[in-house]
């Protein structure tokens, strides 16, 4: 067996934060406790829509341990989302809206404190769910935003749809639902906050320390280098924590109001009710097609519920996939984003591809049947090698068929499963997805230092939410200079470095990364070469580097990466890697193909996942433990989002009913069957010198429609709604001939 600490080893290389965080001896933000630190809350409204008329915090401030309140009477001029709301508003627009905070000596204390308010509401009838938001008498969310579209609709176009539709042979309509889904990282969102003088120090739990500093110095009117942000291990984000929330910035108000440095941590309500989630969707759509499966148009209409504020891109992508999936010359989309009452939606693991791939394969696989051809058929027989929507070629133009290829492959996709028998019956199902991410998200730095002992300092302004980028960094140098992965340390998760990187987004930070470091241990281990020439009295072309040495490659002499350190001026021993924006000739897309086998108990309507299937497009694999990790991880939020995760809102009141763990359910180790990563070895070269793309958010975009049309396969009717709960299969059920 090799080992796995060797250079150039074939064997995966074990993260290496892993024992440090199943010791415990990882720091997380919660973690982080500083000499005479203080705790805060915030209380928040219990009411979807309501105005604060009138708020008395005298008996707040008599809870013994209790240092200070502030409320909408101390607003700092901070405003915030798109909408310009202040911190601390009088209008209240969903359950969990801040309306004050309270810092203490102690948690019990603030708790204490937040329960002592007095509060007098004005409660007004909100706007819960895209029904009513959009119904042509409903209440305002905002009063400047007539009919609560949160912007102008987006219309995309090609071709002449009605042209395509009157030349279709058959044609497929419907309206498929997704719900609204929580990101549940295990870890909420929470600041430390600290003076340090006038420098002001913020450890958060963040998928972007530079987002967060330059919010954070904007909105307090700072310079830039009087923030710095630390962020060493995050207990993950999923796109939640990529956002500039307000508690970063109360935690930091009230730690120079008191003059000691302040923790604020969400607790699960809260991170259920006001740190983001996925939007729910309502898609009209329309697929038309000769009777040989060849597309002719695609129409999706699109309705988004976005909660009660915008805080960027998060609902934009709905509409891509229908542009980019598959050959058509003529795609019509028309997205329309609506406020309600409800939690702010934000981006969440592959943002909006999850919501609408889930219709389009569904209805791909309505269209299927409508033309008696094999799924695996009809999607083939649309293939592209060209975004349409960018009008460039796929950089990886062959990425999907072997995707296709190696899903039909791992699933033996011709092998149908056994015939139903007694109460249970079973199906098969497949889908297909595009993700416009996974490449360069530029610009993006890292320095590399030789240290005297001869180990490695790799530095960048990264920060790991739980996807290994320590380890595979690591890799990348390593492999470059030729040593052991564990002689490179990486420190990343400050901002002090100024080596900015991008957010851990987008399934960017390989791809982006990757390719600076790859660019500095280059040059880095041209300058050792270079030295130990001069040193071993050689010519370059004549060394070779070997696990901490250089080596006359026909001879025996060898210096030491430590000698050579020691031989030049301490710290000089440097490089710097740095990757830029730069026009593509092509669209670095990545690609997923995905299968399913379900059984379905007609008695209990209990599904009962039997076997998944993910074919992911992922370029160069640096690393398979942690390409693995990644596509089970995905593909498990993914069934989740299928069968059981959906935020219950009450339509009256606007509360949200399942703000924690015990009623909002998400898969456990019980119900995640066997996954099988079956791999798709195609490095993308145009890209980058590595080949590699980011590995993040395909593996969930095809599960949830995979599995329901595994459902209807074995049902042999077709379900439109998410998730397909037990009530949902119940309904279902009625329509259903049980087999005798």
């Amino acid at each position: 067996m090799a080992d796995p600490a060797a250079p150039h080893s074939q064997a995966p290389v074990l993260r290496r934060e892993a024992r440090q965080k199943v010791t415990g001896r990882a720091h997380f933000t919660s973690d982080i406790e500083l000499p005479g630190q203080l705790y805060a809350g915030i209380l928040r409204s219990p009411h979807a829509r309501a105005r604060v008329r009138r708020i008395d915090a005298s008996m707040v401030r008599e809870v013994a341990g209790v240092r200070d309140v502030i409320t909408h009477g101390d607003d700092p001029g901070i405003r915030w989302y798109g909408e310009e709301v202040p911190t601390f508003g009088e209008e209240l627009r969903f359950v969990g809206d801040e309306v004050a905070a309270v810092t203490a000596d102690s948690e019990e204390s603030v708790w204490d404190g937040l329960r002592a308010f007095t509060i007098a509401y004005e409660v007004l009838e909100p706007v819960i769910g895209l029904a009513q938001a959009a119904c042509a008498n409903a209440p305002l969310v905002y009063r400047d935003k007539p009919g609560n579209l949160a912007a102008e609709p987006q219309v995309y176009c090609r071709g002449d749809v009605e042209a395509g539709f009157a030349a279709a042979d058959v044609v497929v309509t419907g309206a498929w639902t997704t719900q609204t889904a929580l990101h549940n990282a295990l870890e909420p969102h929470g600041c430390n906050a600290w003076w340090d003088g006038e420098l002001l120090n913020l450890w958060v739990s963040t998928q972007s320390i530079f987002t967060v500093r330059n919010n954070v110095a904007r909105k307090l009117g700072l310079p830039l280098n009087r923030v710095r942000v630390h962020s060493q291990h995050i207990g993950g984000g999923f796109g939640a924590k990529q956002v500039d929330w307000k508690p970063t910035v109360i935690a930091a108000i009230l730690a120079r109001r008191s003059n000691r440095p302040v923790k604020l941590m969400l607790d699960r309500e809260a991170e259920s009710l006001a740190a983001g989630n996925r939007n729910a969707t309502r898609q009209q759509l329309k697929l038309g097609a000769t009777r040989d499966g060849r597309l002719c148009a695609i129409s999706a209409t699109i309705a988004i519920d976005g909660g009660a504020h915008t805080l960027g891109g998060e609902n934009s992508m709905v509409a891509g996939c229908y542009q980019q999936l598959y050959a058509c010359d003529n795609v019509y989309t028309e997205q329309r984003q609506y406020y309600s009452n409800t939690g702010p939606a934000v981006a969440f693991r592959a943002p909006g591809y999850v919501e609408g791939t889930a219709a389009l394969e569904q209805a791909m696989d309505e269209l299927a049947t409508e033309l008696q051809l094999d799924p695996f058929v009809l999607r083939e027989r649309n293939y592209t090698a060209r975004d349409q929507l960018r009008d460039k070629a796929y950089s990886s133009p062959d990425a999907l068929r072997r995707c296709y290829s190696a899903a039909r492959e791992a699933f033996n996709w011709p092998l149908r499963p056994t015939p139903q028998v007694a109460r249970k019956c079973r199906g098969i199902g497949m889908a297909a997805s595009v993700w416009p991410g996974g490449n360069s998200h530029p610009p993006a730095y890292t320095t590399l230092v030789v240290q005297g002992d001869g180990s490695v300092s790799l530095l960048t302004g990264a920060q790991d939410i739980g996807t290994g980028t320590r380890t595979v960094l690591a890799q990348v140098a390593a492999q470059v200079l030729e040593l052991a992965p564990g002689r490179v340390e990486v420190v990343i998760g400050d901002t002090a470095t100024e080596l900015h990187a991008p957010p851990s987004a987008g399934s960017a930070t390989l791809a982006t990364l990757g390719p600076a470091v790859h660019t500095a241990a280059t040059e880095l281990r041209g300058q050792v070469l270079a030295l130990a020439a001069r040193e071993l009295h050689a010519d370059v072309e004549t060394l070779r580097m070997d696990n901490g040495y250089v080596r006359e490659a026909a001879g025996s002499r060898a210096v030491s990466l430590a000698d050579l350190a020691a031989a030049a001026a301490p710290g000089s021993l440097r490089s710097s890697g740095a990757v830029l924006a730069k026009p593509g000739a092509s669209s670095p897309c990545t690609f997923a193909v995905q299968c399913a086998e379900v059984e379905v108990d007609l008695d209990t309507a209990e599904i009962t996942l039997l076997r998944l299937v993910c074919a992911p497009d992922c370029g160069a694999i640096v690393n398979r433990l942690l390409a693995d990790s990644q596509v089970i991880g995905g593909v498990t939020q993914g069934l989740g989002f299928a069968l059981t995760e959906e935020r219950l809102v009450d339509e009256a009141s606007g509360l949200v009913l399942n703000a924690n763990l015990e009623d909002y359910l998400v898969p456990t180790v019980a119900d995640v069957p066997p996954i099988t990563h079956a791999i798709v070895d195609l490095p993308d070269y145009s890209e980058n010198p590595l080949g590699v793309k980011g590995l993040g958010e395909p593996p969930i975009i095809a599960t949830a429609p995979a599995i329901v049309n595994a459902v209807c396969d074995a049902l042999g009717v077709r379900l439109r709604d998410l998730p397909l709960n037990r009530q949902r299969m119940l309904a279902a059920l009625t329509q259903t001939a049980r087999p005798s």
